[in-house]
Protein backbone atom coordinates (compact mmCIF):
# COMPACT_ATOMS: atom_id res chain seq x y z
CA UNK A 1 0.00 0.00 0.00
CA UNK A 2 1.25 3.64 -0.91
CA UNK A 3 1.10 6.02 2.18
CA UNK A 4 0.12 8.86 -0.27
CA UNK A 5 -3.02 6.08 -1.51
CA UNK A 6 -3.58 5.44 1.91
CA UNK A 7 -3.48 9.23 3.11
CA UNK A 8 -5.59 10.41 0.19
CA UNK A 9 -8.29 7.60 1.09
CA UNK A 10 -8.42 8.65 4.74
CA UNK A 11 -8.74 12.36 4.07
CA UNK A 12 -11.51 11.78 1.59
CA UNK A 13 -13.25 9.50 3.80
CA UNK A 14 -13.39 11.83 7.08
CA UNK A 15 -14.39 14.97 4.48
CA UNK A 16 -17.57 12.25 3.58
CA UNK A 17 -17.97 11.43 7.42
CA UNK A 18 -18.27 15.31 8.26
CA UNK A 19 -21.05 15.70 5.63
CA UNK A 20 -19.09 16.72 2.54
CA UNK A 21 -20.98 15.57 -0.24
CA UNK A 22 -19.53 17.54 -3.38
CA UNK A 23 -16.36 18.21 -4.90
CA UNK A 24 -14.60 19.69 -7.64
CA UNK A 25 -11.16 18.69 -9.30
CA UNK A 26 -8.85 19.74 -11.91
CA UNK A 27 -6.69 17.49 -13.35
CA UNK A 28 -3.27 17.10 -12.05
CA UNK A 29 -0.46 14.29 -11.12
CA UNK A 30 0.15 15.44 -7.01
CA UNK A 31 -3.57 15.56 -6.31
CA UNK A 32 -3.59 11.97 -8.27
CA UNK A 33 -4.39 9.76 -5.31
CA UNK A 34 -6.99 12.40 -4.26
CA UNK A 35 -8.96 12.23 -7.53
CA UNK A 36 -8.75 8.79 -8.08
CA UNK A 37 -10.18 8.14 -4.27
CA UNK A 38 -12.89 10.38 -5.40
CA UNK A 39 -13.86 8.37 -8.27
CA UNK A 40 -13.84 5.62 -6.51
CA UNK A 41 -16.42 7.19 -3.56
CA UNK A 42 -18.10 8.71 -6.69
CA UNK A 43 -19.04 5.07 -8.61
CA UNK A 44 -20.72 4.20 -5.10
CA UNK A 45 -23.10 6.88 -5.42
CA UNK A 46 -21.43 8.77 -2.36
CA UNK A 47 -20.46 11.65 -3.69
CA UNK A 48 -21.06 14.28 -6.52
CA UNK A 49 -17.78 14.86 -8.91
CA UNK A 50 -17.42 17.50 -10.79
CA UNK A 51 -14.35 18.31 -12.98
CA UNK A 52 -13.15 21.67 -13.93
CA UNK A 53 -9.37 22.42 -16.07
CA UNK A 54 -9.53 25.67 -14.77
CA UNK A 55 -8.51 26.40 -11.03
CA UNK A 56 -9.65 29.44 -11.07
CA UNK A 57 -13.13 28.83 -12.14
CA UNK A 58 -12.86 25.07 -10.41
CA UNK A 59 -12.73 27.27 -7.15
CA UNK A 60 -15.70 29.55 -8.04
CA UNK A 61 -17.76 26.39 -8.98
CA UNK A 62 -17.38 24.84 -5.58
CA UNK A 63 -18.33 28.29 -4.06
CA UNK A 64 -21.16 28.59 -6.05
CA UNK A 65 -22.36 25.19 -4.91
CA UNK A 66 -21.52 25.93 -1.26
CA UNK A 67 -23.70 29.13 -1.31
CA UNK A 68 -26.52 27.09 -3.11
CA UNK A 69 -26.39 24.72 -0.04
CA UNK A 70 -25.20 26.08 2.97
CA UNK A 71 -22.53 22.89 2.72
CA UNK A 72 -19.13 22.39 2.85
CA UNK A 73 -17.65 22.03 -0.65
CA UNK A 74 -14.27 21.07 -1.42
CA UNK A 75 -11.97 22.06 -4.96
CA UNK A 76 -9.01 20.32 -5.49
CA UNK A 77 -5.81 20.53 -7.17
CA UNK A 78 -2.34 19.98 -7.71
CA UNK A 79 0.75 21.69 -6.64
CA UNK A 80 2.18 25.12 -7.62
CA UNK A 81 0.45 28.09 -9.91
CA UNK A 82 -2.63 25.96 -9.67
CA UNK A 83 -2.75 26.75 -5.91
CA UNK A 84 -2.51 29.81 -6.13
CA UNK A 85 -5.56 30.58 -8.33
CA UNK A 86 -7.67 29.31 -5.82
CA UNK A 87 -7.11 33.03 -3.40
CA UNK A 88 -10.12 34.74 -5.48
CA UNK A 89 -12.80 32.38 -4.72
CA UNK A 90 -11.42 31.91 -0.61
CA UNK A 91 -11.03 35.75 -0.47
CA UNK A 92 -15.06 35.45 -1.40
CA UNK A 93 -15.41 32.80 0.73
CA UNK A 94 -14.03 34.71 3.93
CA UNK A 95 -15.88 37.56 3.75
CA UNK A 96 -19.19 36.16 2.94
CA UNK A 97 -18.92 33.05 5.42
CA UNK A 98 -19.27 30.57 3.14
CA UNK A 99 -17.79 26.67 3.47
CA UNK A 100 -15.19 26.45 0.67
CA UNK A 101 -12.59 23.54 1.51
CA UNK A 102 -9.83 24.13 -0.67
CA UNK A 103 -7.38 21.17 -0.80
CA UNK A 104 -4.35 21.86 -2.33
CA UNK A 105 -1.45 18.41 -3.37
CA UNK A 106 1.83 19.34 -2.30
CA UNK A 107 5.20 17.85 -2.19
CA UNK A 108 7.36 16.32 0.80
CA UNK A 109 8.76 19.49 3.06
CA UNK A 110 11.84 18.29 2.65
CA UNK A 111 12.07 19.43 -0.98
CA UNK A 112 10.51 22.90 0.10
CA UNK A 113 13.30 25.65 -1.28
CA UNK A 114 15.25 23.29 -2.76
CA UNK A 115 14.53 23.91 -6.27
CA UNK A 116 12.07 20.85 -6.39
CA UNK A 117 10.03 21.00 -9.56
CA UNK A 118 6.53 22.84 -9.19
CA UNK A 119 7.07 23.07 -5.61
CA UNK A 120 6.83 26.25 -3.67
CA UNK A 121 5.66 27.29 -0.11
CA UNK A 122 1.99 26.41 -0.36
CA UNK A 123 1.10 26.66 3.89
CA UNK A 124 0.96 30.10 3.80
CA UNK A 125 -0.02 30.90 0.54
CA UNK A 126 -3.75 32.42 1.99
CA UNK A 127 -3.60 34.41 4.67
CA UNK A 128 -6.42 34.79 7.30
CA UNK A 129 -7.95 31.51 5.77
CA UNK A 130 -7.96 28.69 8.43
CA UNK A 131 -4.73 26.29 7.05
CA UNK A 132 -3.52 22.78 7.84
CA UNK A 133 -0.24 21.02 6.59
CA UNK A 134 -1.28 17.37 6.66
CA UNK A 135 0.87 14.56 6.76
CA UNK A 136 -0.75 11.13 8.43
CA UNK A 137 -1.34 11.50 11.38
CA UNK A 138 -2.55 15.15 11.85
CA UNK A 139 -6.00 15.45 11.99
CA UNK A 140 -8.16 18.60 10.73
CA UNK A 141 -11.72 20.69 11.54
CA UNK A 142 -13.93 21.99 9.29
CA UNK A 143 -16.27 24.90 10.34
CA UNK A 144 -17.90 28.01 8.98
CA UNK A 145 -16.08 29.73 6.45
CA UNK A 146 -12.87 28.79 4.11
CA UNK A 147 -10.73 26.27 5.40
CA UNK A 148 -7.23 25.61 3.24
CA UNK A 149 -6.11 21.28 3.54
CA UNK A 150 -2.18 21.60 2.00
CA UNK A 151 -1.91 17.67 1.64
CA UNK A 152 2.02 16.61 1.61
CA UNK A 153 1.98 13.31 -0.62
CA UNK A 154 5.30 11.51 -1.02
CA UNK A 155 6.30 9.02 -3.93
CA UNK A 156 5.15 6.82 -4.76
CA UNK A 157 1.64 8.08 -5.55
CA UNK A 158 -0.46 5.87 -6.46
CA UNK A 159 -1.12 1.83 -5.45
CA UNK A 160 -2.83 -1.94 -6.42
CA UNK A 161 -4.23 -1.82 -3.78
CA UNK A 162 -8.47 -1.91 -3.81
CA UNK A 163 -9.68 -3.16 -0.52
CA UNK A 164 -13.32 -1.53 0.63
CA UNK A 165 -11.98 1.83 2.27
CA UNK A 166 -15.47 3.27 2.17
CA UNK A 167 -17.48 0.75 3.85
CA UNK A 168 -18.64 1.36 7.22
CA UNK A 169 -18.85 5.31 7.11
CA UNK A 170 -20.76 7.45 9.48
CA UNK A 171 -22.13 10.52 8.57
CA UNK A 172 -21.47 13.60 11.18
CA UNK A 173 -25.34 15.37 11.44
CA UNK A 174 -23.96 18.99 11.38
CA UNK A 175 -23.81 21.19 14.42
CA UNK A 176 -26.74 23.21 15.04
CA UNK A 177 -26.22 26.84 15.40
CA UNK A 178 -27.03 27.47 19.48
CA UNK A 179 -28.53 30.66 20.09
CA UNK A 180 -29.12 32.78 22.60
CA UNK A 181 -30.19 36.31 21.77
CA UNK A 182 -29.43 39.40 23.47
CA UNK A 183 -32.09 42.23 23.75
CA UNK A 184 -31.96 45.60 22.59
CA UNK A 185 -34.83 48.10 23.61
CA UNK A 186 -34.73 51.52 21.05
CA UNK A 187 -36.62 54.68 21.11
CA UNK A 188 -37.97 57.13 18.45
CA UNK A 189 -38.12 56.82 14.75
CA UNK A 190 -35.94 53.90 13.33
CA UNK A 191 -35.13 52.04 10.03
CA UNK A 192 -33.83 48.49 9.46
CA UNK A 193 -31.05 47.91 6.94
CA UNK A 194 -30.14 44.93 5.40
CA UNK A 195 -27.26 43.94 3.20
CA UNK A 196 -27.17 41.78 0.38
CA UNK A 197 -26.39 38.43 2.24
CA UNK A 198 -28.23 39.43 5.29
CA UNK A 199 -25.10 38.53 7.50
CA UNK A 200 -25.68 35.26 6.89
CA UNK A 201 -29.18 34.32 8.22
CA UNK A 202 -31.65 33.19 6.62
CA UNK A 203 -34.59 35.14 4.62
CA UNK A 204 -37.44 33.88 6.81
CA UNK A 205 -35.20 34.92 10.15
CA UNK A 206 -35.01 38.30 8.97
CA UNK A 207 -38.77 38.49 7.68
CA UNK A 208 -39.67 37.37 11.19
CA UNK A 209 -37.37 40.89 13.02
CA UNK A 210 -38.88 43.04 10.78
CA UNK A 211 -42.41 42.07 11.34
CA UNK A 212 -41.80 41.83 15.13
CA UNK A 213 -39.88 45.44 14.59
CA UNK A 214 -43.27 47.31 12.73
CA UNK A 215 -40.15 49.32 11.37
CA UNK A 216 -39.56 50.87 7.82
CA UNK A 217 -36.98 48.31 6.10
CA UNK A 218 -34.64 48.95 3.47
CA UNK A 219 -33.28 45.85 1.65
CA UNK A 220 -30.56 45.66 -1.09
CA UNK A 221 -32.25 42.52 -2.12
CA UNK A 222 -35.73 43.87 -2.49
CA UNK A 223 -36.50 41.01 -4.40
CA UNK A 224 -36.17 38.92 -1.21
CA UNK A 225 -38.17 40.87 0.81
CA UNK A 226 -41.82 42.15 -0.37
CA UNK A 227 -42.37 44.53 2.57
CA UNK A 228 -39.56 46.39 1.73
CA UNK A 229 -39.24 50.22 0.62
CA UNK A 230 -39.08 49.90 -2.52
CA UNK A 231 -36.33 52.53 -4.16
CA UNK A 232 -34.90 54.10 -1.21
CA UNK A 233 -31.21 54.07 -3.07
CA UNK A 234 -32.88 56.35 -5.79
CA UNK A 235 -35.26 59.09 -3.68
CA UNK A 236 -32.01 59.10 -0.62
CA UNK A 237 -29.90 60.57 -2.97
CA UNK A 238 -31.50 63.70 -2.25
CA UNK A 239 -29.86 65.00 0.97
CA UNK A 240 -32.89 67.35 1.42
CA UNK A 241 -35.06 63.97 1.87
CA UNK A 242 -32.27 62.60 3.82
CA UNK A 243 -32.67 65.39 6.26
CA UNK A 244 -36.50 65.36 6.46
CA UNK A 245 -36.18 61.34 6.97
CA UNK A 246 -33.27 61.96 9.15
CA UNK A 247 -33.78 58.66 12.12
CA UNK A 248 -32.99 58.70 15.90
CA UNK A 249 -31.36 54.76 15.17
CA UNK A 250 -30.90 52.37 12.30
CA UNK A 251 -30.64 48.77 12.66
CA UNK A 252 -28.34 46.98 9.98
CA UNK A 253 -28.03 42.84 9.11
CA UNK A 254 -24.97 42.47 7.61
CA UNK A 255 -22.60 44.73 5.66
CA UNK A 256 -24.36 48.09 5.05
CA UNK A 257 -25.08 48.41 0.76
CA UNK A 258 -23.09 49.55 -2.25
CA UNK A 259 -25.70 52.67 -2.36
CA UNK A 260 -23.42 55.95 -1.21
CA UNK A 261 -26.76 57.67 -0.77
CA UNK A 262 -28.18 54.95 1.83
CA UNK A 263 -24.41 55.02 3.69
CA UNK A 264 -24.68 58.79 3.85
CA UNK A 265 -28.17 58.18 5.78
CA UNK A 266 -26.80 55.50 7.78
CA UNK A 267 -23.87 57.77 9.42
CA UNK A 268 -26.59 60.51 9.89
CA UNK A 269 -28.77 58.47 12.43
CA UNK A 270 -27.41 59.09 15.92
CA UNK A 271 -27.47 55.42 16.92
CA UNK A 272 -26.54 52.74 14.86
CA UNK A 273 -26.72 49.32 15.91
CA UNK A 274 -24.76 46.26 13.75
CA UNK A 275 -26.33 42.40 13.71
CA UNK A 276 -23.58 40.10 11.62
CA UNK A 277 -21.98 37.15 13.14
CA UNK A 278 -18.93 38.24 10.92
CA UNK A 279 -17.93 40.89 13.41
CA UNK A 280 -16.16 38.43 16.05
CA UNK A 281 -14.08 37.22 13.40
CA UNK A 282 -13.58 39.03 10.02
CA UNK A 283 -14.98 42.25 10.28
CA UNK A 284 -13.43 42.89 13.53
CA UNK A 285 -13.05 46.55 13.37
CA UNK A 286 -16.36 47.47 12.79
CA UNK A 287 -17.71 50.49 15.13
CA UNK A 288 -21.71 50.66 16.17
CA UNK A 289 -23.57 51.82 19.28
CA UNK A 290 -23.82 48.24 20.00
CA UNK A 291 -23.01 45.00 17.93
CA UNK A 292 -24.53 41.85 17.83
CA UNK A 293 -23.50 38.46 16.23
CA UNK A 294 -27.44 37.06 16.66
CA UNK A 295 -30.99 38.78 16.08
CA UNK A 296 -31.75 40.46 19.31
CA UNK A 297 -35.03 40.71 21.06
CA UNK A 298 -35.97 44.41 19.96
CA UNK A 299 -38.35 46.50 21.72
CA UNK A 300 -39.33 49.30 20.54
CA UNK A 301 -40.75 52.06 21.95
CA UNK A 302 -42.08 56.09 21.26
CA UNK A 303 -42.58 55.50 17.59
CA UNK A 304 -44.46 58.21 15.68
CA UNK A 305 -47.03 57.34 13.49
CA UNK A 306 -46.57 59.74 11.21
CA UNK A 307 -42.62 57.97 10.93
CA UNK A 308 -44.01 54.56 8.71
CA UNK A 309 -46.37 56.79 6.89
CA UNK A 310 -43.78 59.11 5.17
CA UNK A 311 -41.92 56.13 4.38
CA UNK A 312 -44.78 54.17 2.50
CA UNK A 313 -46.19 57.83 0.86
CA UNK A 314 -42.33 58.25 -0.19
CA UNK A 315 -42.09 54.67 -1.87
CA UNK A 316 -45.19 55.17 -3.92
CA UNK A 317 -44.32 58.59 -4.96
CA UNK A 318 -40.61 57.49 -6.49
CA UNK A 319 -42.36 54.01 -7.71
CA UNK A 320 -44.58 56.02 -9.81
CA UNK A 321 -42.12 59.01 -11.06
CA UNK A 322 -39.60 55.72 -11.97
CA UNK A 323 -42.47 54.03 -14.04
CA UNK A 324 -43.42 57.02 -15.82
CA UNK A 325 -40.01 56.59 -17.87
CA UNK A 326 -40.27 53.11 -20.03
CA UNK A 327 -37.93 54.23 -22.32
CA UNK A 328 -35.63 51.65 -23.32
CA UNK A 329 -32.33 51.39 -21.26
CA UNK A 330 -30.56 49.05 -18.78
CA UNK A 331 -32.49 49.81 -15.93
CA UNK A 332 -35.62 49.34 -17.64
CA UNK A 333 -34.71 46.07 -18.58
CA UNK A 334 -33.16 44.75 -14.96
CA UNK A 335 -36.66 46.02 -13.42
CA UNK A 336 -38.32 43.59 -16.63
CA UNK A 337 -36.11 40.67 -15.68
CA UNK A 338 -36.89 40.84 -11.88
CA UNK A 339 -40.81 41.46 -11.87
CA UNK A 340 -40.60 38.38 -14.63
CA UNK A 341 -38.63 35.82 -13.32
CA UNK A 342 -41.57 32.94 -11.94
CA UNK A 343 -41.70 32.56 -8.07
CA UNK A 344 -39.37 29.58 -6.65
CA UNK A 345 -36.63 29.96 -9.13
CA UNK A 346 -32.46 31.22 -8.07
CA UNK A 347 -31.56 34.41 -9.11
CA UNK A 348 -27.89 35.37 -9.37
CA UNK A 349 -27.22 39.56 -9.66
CA UNK A 350 -23.46 40.29 -10.24
CA UNK A 351 -21.48 42.85 -8.99
CA UNK A 352 -21.26 46.31 -10.13
CA UNK A 353 -24.28 48.34 -11.91
CA UNK A 354 -26.77 44.94 -12.39
CA UNK A 355 -26.93 45.00 -8.05
CA UNK A 356 -27.27 48.55 -7.78
CA UNK A 357 -30.04 49.01 -10.50
CA UNK A 358 -32.07 46.51 -9.39
CA UNK A 359 -31.67 48.17 -5.49
CA UNK A 360 -32.87 51.19 -6.78
CA UNK A 361 -35.11 50.20 -9.78
CA UNK A 362 -36.99 46.73 -9.24
CA UNK A 363 -39.92 46.19 -6.71
CA UNK A 364 -39.76 44.66 -3.97
CA UNK A 365 -40.75 41.03 -4.71
CA UNK A 366 -40.59 37.46 -2.72
CA UNK A 367 -40.58 33.71 -4.29
CA UNK A 368 -36.36 33.63 -5.27
CA UNK A 369 -33.71 32.67 -3.53
CA UNK A 370 -31.11 35.62 -4.72
CA UNK A 371 -27.64 35.15 -4.77
CA UNK A 372 -24.58 37.37 -5.52
CA UNK A 373 -20.51 37.57 -4.70
CA UNK A 374 -21.06 40.59 -1.95
CA UNK A 375 -17.75 38.89 0.22
CA UNK A 376 -15.97 41.07 -1.83
CA UNK A 377 -18.18 42.06 -4.82
CA UNK A 378 -15.63 41.18 -7.17
CA UNK A 379 -16.61 40.55 -10.94
CA UNK A 380 -14.38 37.61 -11.32
CA UNK A 381 -15.15 33.80 -11.29
CA UNK A 382 -19.77 35.02 -11.75
CA UNK A 383 -19.83 32.98 -14.70
CA UNK A 384 -18.37 29.53 -12.62
CA UNK A 385 -20.36 30.67 -9.51
CA UNK A 386 -23.53 30.95 -11.23
CA UNK A 387 -23.33 27.36 -13.05
CA UNK A 388 -22.09 26.65 -8.93
CA UNK A 389 -25.40 27.52 -7.48
CA UNK A 390 -27.53 26.31 -11.05
CA UNK A 391 -26.85 22.66 -9.76
CA UNK A 392 -29.11 23.30 -6.78
CA UNK A 393 -32.07 24.59 -8.47
CA UNK A 394 -34.66 23.22 -10.83
CA UNK A 395 -34.73 26.60 -12.29
CA UNK A 396 -31.66 30.10 -12.06
CA UNK A 397 -31.49 32.85 -13.89
CA UNK A 398 -28.40 35.04 -13.55
CA UNK A 399 -27.85 39.09 -14.99
CA UNK A 400 -24.57 40.09 -15.36
CA UNK A 401 -22.73 42.49 -17.37
CA UNK A 402 -20.87 42.12 -20.23
CA UNK A 403 -17.32 42.38 -18.37
CA UNK A 404 -18.09 40.57 -15.85
CA UNK A 405 -18.88 37.83 -18.62
CA UNK A 406 -15.76 38.02 -20.43
CA UNK A 407 -13.88 37.77 -17.31
CA UNK A 408 -14.81 34.18 -16.75
CA UNK A 409 -15.17 32.85 -20.29
CA UNK A 410 -13.43 29.84 -19.60
CA UNK A 411 -15.95 28.53 -17.72
CA UNK A 412 -18.08 28.18 -21.27
CA UNK A 413 -15.03 24.89 -21.89
CA UNK A 414 -17.39 22.93 -19.51
CA UNK A 415 -21.31 24.04 -19.40
CA UNK A 416 -23.32 22.66 -17.30
CA UNK A 417 -26.35 20.82 -17.97
CA UNK A 418 -29.37 22.80 -15.93
CA UNK A 419 -31.88 25.09 -16.84
CA UNK A 420 -30.06 28.64 -16.73
CA UNK A 421 -31.07 31.34 -18.79
CA UNK A 422 -27.93 33.97 -18.09
CA UNK A 423 -28.65 37.51 -19.33
CA UNK A 424 -26.19 39.89 -19.90
CA UNK A 425 -26.46 43.54 -20.07
CA UNK A 426 -23.84 44.47 -23.09
CA UNK A 427 -23.01 47.93 -23.29
CA UNK A 428 -19.59 47.37 -24.19
CA UNK A 429 -17.64 48.37 -21.33
CA UNK A 430 -17.47 49.00 -17.88
CA UNK A 431 -20.86 50.92 -17.32
CA UNK A 432 -20.03 51.46 -13.60
CA UNK A 433 -17.24 53.87 -14.02
CA UNK A 434 -19.71 56.25 -16.64
CA UNK A 435 -20.91 57.01 -13.03
CA UNK A 436 -18.91 57.71 -10.81
CA UNK A 437 -16.40 60.53 -10.17
CA UNK A 438 -13.62 59.35 -12.80
CA UNK A 439 -16.17 59.49 -15.71
CA UNK A 440 -14.99 62.57 -16.68
CA UNK A 441 -10.80 61.82 -16.98
CA UNK A 442 -8.60 62.06 -19.36
CA UNK A 443 -7.93 58.65 -20.96
CA UNK A 444 -11.49 57.63 -19.53
CA UNK A 445 -11.96 54.60 -21.93
CA UNK A 446 -8.86 53.51 -22.29
CA UNK A 447 -8.55 53.22 -18.35
CA UNK A 448 -11.51 53.10 -17.26
CA UNK A 449 -14.46 51.95 -19.35
CA UNK A 450 -12.16 49.54 -21.54
CA UNK A 451 -14.77 48.52 -24.28
CA UNK A 452 -13.11 45.34 -25.92
CA UNK A 453 -15.49 45.25 -29.14
CA UNK A 454 -16.56 41.85 -28.82
CA UNK A 455 -19.39 40.38 -30.71
CA UNK A 456 -21.12 38.05 -27.57
CA UNK A 457 -23.28 36.36 -29.77
CA UNK A 458 -20.57 34.38 -31.84
CA UNK A 459 -18.52 33.97 -28.91
CA UNK A 460 -21.34 32.36 -27.11
CA UNK A 461 -22.63 30.22 -30.19
CA UNK A 462 -18.97 29.33 -30.90
CA UNK A 463 -18.98 27.13 -27.85
CA UNK A 464 -22.35 25.48 -29.19
CA UNK A 465 -24.36 27.15 -26.14
CA UNK A 466 -27.57 28.65 -27.40
CA UNK A 467 -28.07 32.78 -27.55
CA UNK A 468 -30.49 34.96 -28.55
CA UNK A 469 -29.92 39.05 -28.37
CA UNK A 470 -33.14 41.85 -27.50
CA UNK A 471 -32.89 45.17 -28.06
CA UNK A 472 -36.24 46.22 -26.55
CA UNK A 473 -38.45 45.70 -23.81
CA UNK A 474 -41.30 43.48 -25.92
CA UNK A 475 -38.39 41.49 -27.11
CA UNK A 476 -36.84 41.25 -23.20
CA UNK A 477 -40.15 40.25 -21.95
CA UNK A 478 -40.35 37.30 -24.73
CA UNK A 479 -37.43 35.82 -23.82
CA UNK A 480 -38.53 35.61 -20.07
CA UNK A 481 -41.92 33.93 -20.89
CA UNK A 482 -40.30 31.11 -23.33
CA UNK A 483 -38.25 29.92 -20.21
CA UNK A 484 -36.35 27.84 -22.50
CA UNK A 485 -34.99 25.01 -20.99
CA UNK A 486 -31.26 23.74 -20.71
CA UNK A 487 -28.37 26.51 -21.05
CA UNK A 488 -29.36 29.66 -22.79
CA UNK A 489 -27.73 33.38 -23.08
CA UNK A 490 -29.91 36.43 -23.53
CA UNK A 491 -27.67 39.68 -24.65
CA UNK A 492 -29.43 42.52 -23.94
CA UNK A 493 -28.26 45.70 -25.89
CA UNK A 494 -28.52 48.91 -24.51
CA UNK A 495 -27.58 52.57 -25.18
CA UNK A 496 -24.60 53.91 -24.69
CA UNK A 497 -22.49 53.86 -21.20
CA UNK A 498 -23.10 57.67 -21.39
CA UNK A 499 -26.42 57.68 -22.39
CA UNK A 500 -27.05 54.78 -19.31
CA UNK A 501 -25.45 57.79 -17.28
CA UNK A 502 -27.01 60.56 -18.21
CA UNK A 503 -30.24 58.53 -17.85
CA UNK A 504 -29.65 57.73 -14.26
CA UNK A 505 -29.39 61.36 -13.41
CA UNK A 506 -32.37 62.45 -14.83
CA UNK A 507 -34.14 60.06 -13.14
CA UNK A 508 -32.62 60.65 -9.79
CA UNK A 509 -33.54 64.23 -10.51
CA UNK A 510 -37.40 63.83 -10.84
CA UNK A 511 -37.75 61.37 -8.06
CA UNK A 512 -36.10 63.96 -6.15
CA UNK A 513 -38.54 66.69 -7.42
CA UNK A 514 -41.35 64.53 -7.05
CA UNK A 515 -40.74 63.77 -3.70
CA UNK A 516 -39.76 67.19 -2.56
CA UNK A 517 -42.93 68.62 -3.94
CA UNK A 518 -44.86 65.30 -2.20
CA UNK A 519 -43.33 66.31 1.34
CA UNK A 520 -43.49 70.39 0.44
CA UNK A 521 -40.17 70.33 0.67
CA UNK A 522 -39.43 72.13 -2.49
Amino acid sequence: MSNSTDFARQTIRNLIELGVSDFVISPGSRNAPLSIALYEAKTRGLIELHIKIDERGAAYYALGISKATNNGVAVICTSGTAAANFHPALLEARHANNKLIAITADRPERLRKTGSNQTTDQVGLFPNITSYDLIPGISFEIKDGPTHLNIQFDEPLLSTDNHDWLSGLKIVAPKTRLENPKSLTVNGNGLIVVGHDRGTFAVQEIEKFIESAALPAIAEDPLSFKSAIGHASAFLSDEFVRGYLKPDYVIVIGRTTLSRSINSYIASAEYSYVIDPRISLIDTKRTATQVFFELPKLEVQILNPSWISDWQEITKIAATEISKDQSWSEQVALSTITAGIPDGSALFVGSSRPIRDIEAFARPRNGLEVFANRGLAGIDGNLSTIFGIANGFERTFAVIGDLTFLHDLTALLTPPDVNLTIFVIDNNGGGIFSTLPQAGADGFEDIFATPQNQDLIKLISGFGISVSKVKTTSDLNLAIAHNKSGLHFVVIEVPTRAKMAENLASTYTRVSSAVRIGLNLA
